[in-house]
This record gives C-alpha cells, sequence and structure tokens, in this order.
C-alpha cells in the first residue's frame, strides 16, 4: 500500500518533503549565517551603510539565477503592485542603514537582537487589523520584551551614550524592517521571495548607496572579504536557506530558532570584541528572546 500511495504522489506532482536533519540543518544554519553578518559589517574597511549596499549590489546576479531556477517570474509586475514593491525596498534600506550604523555602535547581541524586534511591531499589528485586545499570552511577552529591552538599554547606558544610540539605531531597524514585511505582503501571494529579493535589490541599493555618500563614508573596499563574506553569508546562504527552511516548520519553531541569532552574535562579540555580558544582560536577553518567539508564533 505505500508504494501505490507513493505512485499516486508522483502522479500529482507532490515534491517529496526533504529530510528532517537537512531540514533543520537549514533552519539552524540560516540563521547562524545571518547572525555572522553584523561581524563582517564591523571589520569591513567601508562606512557600515556602504557595505550595505554592496551586499544587496553583489548579490543581485545570483538572486536573479536563483529566482529563474525555482521558476519565479522577474516582469508582468503591475504598476500598483511595483510601486508598493519600490516603497517596502525603499524601507528595507533604510533598516539596512540603520542596522548597520547599530552594529558598529552597540555590543552585536544587542544589535542582532534588537534588529528583530520587528516580530512584536507585527503582533501589535495584527491586534489592531483584528480590533482585538491581546490575549494573557501576548501581554506578558509585551511586558518582557519591554522590561527586557529596559534591562539591556540600560546597562548600555552603564558603558556609554553611544552604545545606547547604537541599541537605538537597531531598534529602528527592527521597526523599518516591520514595516517593509508589511508592504511586501501583497506582493509576496503574486511573486516568490526571490523574485521579490531581486526588485528589492534593484530599488534599495541605489538608495543605500545615496545615504552612504551623503553621509561620506568611503564605499569603495581596500580589503573585499568582508563585504563579500557578508553578501554571501547575509544574503544568499542565510536567506537561501531560511526560504528553504520556513515552509515545512510552525511558526513557534521559527520563533525559537532565530534566538541563536543573538546567541552566536554574543559569543562572536566576545571572543573577537571582548564584549562581556553580565548577568543582568543575560536575563534582559533572555526575557526579550522570550518575548520574539511568543510574537513570531502569534503574529
Amino acid at each position: 500500500m505505500e508504494n501505490e500511495g507513493a505512485g499516486k504522489a508522483e502522479l500529482v506532482g507532490e515534491p517529496a518533503r526533504p529530510a528532517a536533519w537537512l531540514l533543520l540543518f537549514a533552519l539552524i544554519g540560516g540563521n547562524v549565517a545571518l547572525a555572522i553578518g553584523p561581524w563582517f559589517v564591523r571589520v569591513a574597511d567601508t562606512g557600515p551603510v556602504a557595505a550595505g549596499f554592496w551586499r544587496l549590489f553583489l548579490a543581485l546576479p545570483f538572486l536573479v539565477l536563483l529566482a529563474r531556477a525555482n521558476g519565479q517570474r522577474l516582469t508582468g509586475m503591475p504598476a500598483m503592485t511595483l510601486a508598493l514593491v519600490a516603497l517596502g525596498a525603499v524601507t528595507f534600506a533604510l533598516d539596512l542603514a540603520s542596522w548597520h550604523i547599530g552594529i558598529g555602535m552597540t555590543r552585536l547581541g544587542n544589535a542582532t537582537l534588537f534588529g528583530n524586534a520587528g516580530s512584536i511591531v507585527l503582533l501589535f499589528w495584527g491586534f489592531l487589523v483584528a480590533r482585538t485586545l491581546p490575549g494573557k499570552l501576548e501581554w506578558l511577552a509585551i511586558v518582557f520584551a519591554l522590561t527586557g529591552a529596559a534591562i539591556l538599554m540600560g546597562r548600555s547606558l552603564e558603558i556609554s551614550h553611544e552604545t545606547l544610540v547604537g541599541d537605538l539605531f537597531s531598534v529602528t531597524a527592527g521597526l523599518l524592517y516591520a514595516v517593509y514585511l508589511l508592504t511586501l505582503q501583497g506582493a509576496r501571494g503574486q511573486f516568490g521571495s526571490w523574485s521579490l529579493l531581486v526588485w528589492v535589490s534593484l530599488f534599495g541599493a541605489p538608495v543605500l548607496l545615496a545615504i552612504a555618500l551623503l553621509l561620506g563614508e568611503p564605499v569603495w573596499p581596500g580589503t573585499w572579504w568582508p563585504i563579500v563574506g557578508l553578501f554571501i553569508g547575509s544574503q544568499l546562504i542565510g536567506q537561501g536557506l531560511m526560504v528553504f527552511a520556513l515552509k515545512y516548520f510552525p511558526p513557534l519553531v521559527v520563533g525559537l530558532a532565530l534566538l541563536t541569532q543573538p546567541v552566536v552574535a554574543s559569543l562572536y562579540g566576545w571572543l573577537a570584541f571582548g564584549e562581556v555580558l553580565s548577568g543582568l544582560d543575560i536575563v534582559g536577553m533572555v526575557l526579550v528572546g522570550a518575548a520574539l518567539a511568543v510574537s513570531r508564533a502569534r503574529a
């Protein structure tokens, strides 16, 4: 009977589910690759915003190939959809600019954790759209997020005002990323993820270049390996593994896997840059991380 069922699945063209170990590797590996991105931003000899420009610009031809390989069309987008994608791309560019600036100013664990704060914004947005009040678990997540953020920002202020400003840049990046996701949610149903990333990169890269030039940042790298590592690790490997894995996991598992990012960033922040976390820092990160996991599951 099992062979007969397999034959029917092949007839209707249902793709076989990848092995569990491969899916888990893709989910964790994608988060780890994305978590290493801030290290490349920190060591690049360009400005932080210029590094974001190269991340999008260098990845463009590879994104086109990935879109074509997955049968996703790159043309035929209605004018209104294209306008929304352009708006989303500008928001994404501002998100990257704000986050990369924050990476250079605050601790890497904080930057990575706050950069994912968009999940909590999406949770609030869901309640506004549904015109309902949060439940007990959601209220608990909100309290955890605010308490954890207050602890982490208070500790940053103890280090320096610049470190606190870096936290605020990272939080702003998380808010902008939520706006980016909301802007593109309609287009995502009509076009594939890789196709949208192509258009987002096309519109977003010039915005990042303009911001870098306005800030007087060095744009042309003297040493290319951090820039190459950034676009391969974050834009190709990280994004690629996440796009592959996300459709196979429930949101709660995705939210829990997301917590590997601040853990990895804090670890190499300590090893490479001497960023030491106190017990209070860890408590704050656990509180915000728990709120993010709940937000991902609920939003």
